[in-house]
């Protein structure tokens, strides 16, 4: 109650918190978060974890910078999948239908669901591989008659 009149009444001490010791950082820019492939499975999916989803942690998969998001500690049998080849990894990483698998150096995956292009896209890493395949939507007859319908 003291300090509320205090303040009430204009005559609370005000002390300038210093400088000396802050631990506040700021914002973590872009081109701190790239992944470095030297480490256990753990510390790539906490990296990859921890920049989800700003500034997004990256690599360089076949000359563009990729950013990837959900990833999740994978502990079965590496799954079937097409290998990629990502820049400074010691093993290619595995494109299969849940994701992309990576591998720290202890051997150990990591599965990223998402990734995202310089352009802004953003894709399902199942979708890798097909991801500039283009596909026509096509209408059933009743599918037609309903959108005639609606227009």
């Amino acid at each position: 109650v003291e300090a509320v009149h205090l303040i009430a009444d204009g005559k609370a001490p005000r002390i300038p918190q210093p400088e000396e010791g802050a631990t506040y950082e700021g914002i973590q820019k872009k081109e701190n978060a790239e992944i470095s492939w030297d480490q256990p499975a753990a510390a790539l999916h906490n990296w990859i974890r921890g920049h989800d989803k700003v500034p997004g942690a990256w690599t360089t998969i076949n000359g563009q910078v990729v950013t990837f998001y959900g990833s999740s500690l994978l502990d079965a049998s590496v799954p079937a999948g097409q290998e990629l080849t990502i820049k400074g990894a010691s093993r290619p990483g595995l494109v299969t239908k849940n994701g992309l698998v990576v591998f720290g150096n202890d051997g150990k995956m990591v599965l990223v669901r998402n990734l995202q292009f310089e352009d802004g896209k953003m894709i399902p890493a199942s979708k890798y591989f097909s991801a500039d395949e283009t596909t026509a939507l096509e209408l059933t007859e009743e599918e037609k008659k309903i959108a005639e319908d609606i227009r």
